[in-house]
C-alpha cells in the first residue's frame, strides 16, 4: 500500500513540480510580492534588498563547489572504485543498496551534511554495478540520509548558541552561551539520532517501487555511447604522454612534486586536530579532502583530469545559489522573517512552543533554505518569546527550554529540505552527472517519509523531555 502511494505522489511531483531553478524564481516572485503586501517596504527596497542579499551565499556557494569537486576527486581514484568493486561483492541486490546508502549516509550525516556528497558518490558507483535500481528512489534514499546532520557534529544552530560572543550574545538576547549538552548531547537529540539512523531506513524498504523499467542508471543517460566512467584516470592520463621522452612529461607525472605538497597539508592536518586540538568544520573537511585527493592520485595530471570530470555538473550550485540568497535578502530587509517568527511566537504557549518553534523552522525554511541563516532571521523573535513565557523559572529551566526551542527549529529545517530543492543541488551534480534527472523526479518519493516524520518528530519535540 505504502508502495502504491509513494508511486502516485511521484506521479503528481512528476506532473506539477518544476525545476529547483524555477523553483526559486517562482519563491522569489511570491516572496517580493508577500513582502509588498504584508511591510511598509516600497518595492525598489524590496529589490535592492534582493540584489545585496545575492552575493551573501558565495562563500558558502564556493564551498559547496569545493566539497563536491574534491569529493568526487576522491571516488575517481583506482583505490576507491577498487575497493567499491570488492563492496558489490557482498552487496548484490538493489534492496541491499538501498539500505547501505540510507544506513551509511544517515550515520556519516552526523559528522557533517557535507558527507552526502560521499554518500552520493557511494550510491552512484553502487549503481553502476547492481543492476535493477531504481535510480530516483536511489536519489531520494541519498538526499533523505543527510537529514540527520541536524543532530550531529556540524548542526550549526547548536554550534552557534555555544560560541562565545554569538550574535544573540551581543545583542543582548543571551545573556552566555548555551552548552551542548543542552542541544546535542540532550535525551531529545539521542532520540532523533536513533530516528534517524535505525527508524527512517526501515521505512524506506517499506516504500521501494516494485518495478524499476526505465528508470535505472543506464535508462536515463544522456549519451549511451559516452564511456569517460568506464576509463580510469590512470588511462586517460597515460594517453596525454607523448611518444617521446620530455621534461613537461616528467613535472606533469612526477609523483614527488604533488607528494610533497600533499606533505604539507598533512603536516597542517596533524597540527590542526591533535597540535591545536581544533575540530572538524567545512573548510577543514574541503581541505582534508583536497590533500587525500592528491595522495590519492599520485600525480598532478591525473588530479587535474580529476577535477576536470568532477567539476563538469556544478552549474546548478553556481548560478542558483545567488537566487536563494536574494530571496533571503528580501526576508531580511523587509524584516518579513522577524514578522513571521514574531506572529508565531504570539501564538505559542508554555505546552506549545516547541512545536510552535518546529513549525516555524519549517515553514521559514522554504524562503530561508540554510539553518544559520534562518536563525539569524528569527532566532531572536524565538528566544524573547521563550523568555516571555519561561519567566519566573529557574535559570536552568529557562535554559533547557531555549536550548528545546531551538533544536525545534533546527528540526523542523531540516526536514522541510526533503520538499524544498536546494540542497538536492549537492547531490545532483555526483548522481544526475550526464543524466535525464530533475528534482520532480526525486521530490515525490520523499512525501511519505516527510509526513511520517512531521508526526513523530512533532511528538518528539512537544513531549520528549531534554
Amino acid at each position: 500500500m505504502l508502495t502504491k502511494l509513494g508511486q502516485k505522489f511521484t506521479d503528481l511531483f512528476s506532473k506539477y513540480m518544476p525545476s529547483a531553478y524555477v523553483f526559486a524564481l517562482v519563491l522569489t516572485l511570491i516572496l517580493f510580492v508577500v513582502a509588498w503586501i504584508l511591510t511598509d517596504s516600497k518595492p525598489l527596497d524590496i529589490i535592492e534588498g534582493w540584489y545585496n542579499g545575492f552575493w551573501d551565499l558565495l562563500a558558502f556557494g564556493m564551498q559547496i563547489v569545493l566539497i563536491i569537486v574534491t569529493a568526487y576527486c576522491i571516488a575517481q581514484s583506482d583505490s576507491i572504485k577498487k575497493g567499491i568493486d570488492r563492496l558489490t561483492q557482498y552487496i548484490n541486490t538493489p534492496t541491499q543498496v538501498y539500505l547501505v546508502v540510507i544506513c551509511a549516509g544517515a550515520l556519516l550525516s552526523l559528522v557533517s551534511f557535507g558527507m552526502v556528497v560521499i554518500t552520493s558518490i557511494l550510491g552512484r558507483e553502487l549503481a553502476l554495478r547492481v543492476k535493477g535500481i531504481n535510480y530516483p528512489f536511489l536519489v531520494a534514499c541519498v538526499y533523505f540520509s543527510f537529514n540527520g546532520w541536524v543532530a550531529g557534529l556540524s548542526s550549526s544552530i547548536a554550534l552557534l548558541l555555544n560560541t562565545p560572543d554569538n550574535f544573540l550574545i551581543k545583542d543582548g538576547i543571551l545573556s552566555e552561551t548555551i552548552s551542548t549538552t543542552y542541544t546535542l548531547g540532550s535525551n531529545l537529540n539521542f532520540i532523533m539520532i536513533g530516528l534517524f539512523v535505525v527508524v527512517c531506513p526501515l521505512l524506506f524498504l517499506l516504500l521501494i517501487p516494485k518495478d524499476s523499467t526505465g528508470k535505472e542508471l543506464k535508462d536515463l543517460k544522456l549519451n549511451a555511447s559516452d564511456a569517460t566512467e568506464d576509463q580510469s584516470i590512470k588511462s586517460e592520463a597515460d594517453s596525454y604522454k607523448l611518444p617521446y621522452k620530455s621534461v613537461s612529461d616528467q613535472l606533469n607525472n612526477a609523483w614527488w612534486l604533488q607528494g610533497a605538497v600533499a606533505l604539507l597539508g598533512v603536516t597542517y592536518l596533524v597540527h590542526h586536530f591533535i597540535i591545536l586540538e581544533k575540530g572538524l568544520n567545512f573548510n577543514v573537511m574541503i581541505f582534508l579532502f583536497l590533500i587525500l585527493g592528491m595522495l590519492l592520485h599520485k600525480t598532478p595530471l591525473r588530479y587535474a583530469l580529476a577535477m576536470k570530470r568532477a567539476s563538469g555538473n556544478i552549474s546548478g550550485v553556481l548560478f542558483q545559489y545567488p537566487f536563494y540568497a536574494g530571496i533571503m535578502g528580501i526576508m531580511t530587509v523587509t524584516g518579513l522573517g522577524t514578522d513571521i517568527g514574531l506572529y508565531l511566537a504570539n501564538i505559542a504557549t508554555e505546552q506549545s512552543y516547541a512545536f510552535v518553534c518546529y513549525l516555524t523552522g519549517g515553514a521559514v525554511n522554504f524562503a530561508i533554505p540554510s539553518a544559520g541563516g534562518e536563525f539569524a532571521v528569527i532566532g531572536p523573535s524565538i528566544i524573547s518569546m521563550v523568555n516571555d513565557i519561561g519567566a519566573g523559572l529557574p535559570a536552568e529551566d529557562l535554559t533547557a527550554m531555549t536550548a528545546r526551542a531551538s533544536m525545534a527549529v533546527a528540526y523542523g529545517e531540516s526536514l522541510s529540505n526533503l520538499l524544498q530543492p536546494f540542497f538536492l543541488l549537492i547531490v545532483f551534480p555526483v548522481m544526475g552527472a550526464g543524466l535525464k534527472l530533475q528534482a520532480r523526479d526525486v521530490i515525490g518519493y520523499l512525501f511519505i517519509p516527510f509526513v511520517i516524520l512531521f508526526v513523530i518528530q512533532s511528538l518528539l519535540v512537544t513531549f520528549v523531555p531534554l
